[in-house]
């Protein structure tokens, strides 16, 4: 056996000529999640970094600021906060 295939989940499956081989499955991937509110991210592929390592910058993260890191909802909070403090400075 491959250690490779010493970590993977083992299924035992009997075959129509009665064998018993064993089917190796790919452990779940979580899904990718917000660092603010910890809610699961939009657009984000849930891959193992080996296969994302496969996929264009742009089939990685949605196209926004802190995209694949923070939630729209947290990132817009964050910027209304910015925008605040800056004009706060202004004045």
């Amino acid at each position: 056996m491959k250690k490779a295939e010493r970590r993977k989940l083992k299924k035992f499956v009997r075959t129509p000529g009665n064998r018993l081989v064993i089917h190796f499955k790919e452990k779940q991937v979580r899904a990718a999640r917000c660092a603010i509110c910890k809610k699961p991210l939009h657009g984000v592929p849930r891959l193992r970094a080996s296969d994302l390592k496969k996929l264009a910058k742009t089939e990685k993260r949605p196209e926004r600021p802190y995209g694949g890191y923070l939630c729209s909802e947290c990132m817009r909070n964050l910027m209304r906060k910015r925008l605040v403090e800056e004009f706060k400075e202004l004045s």
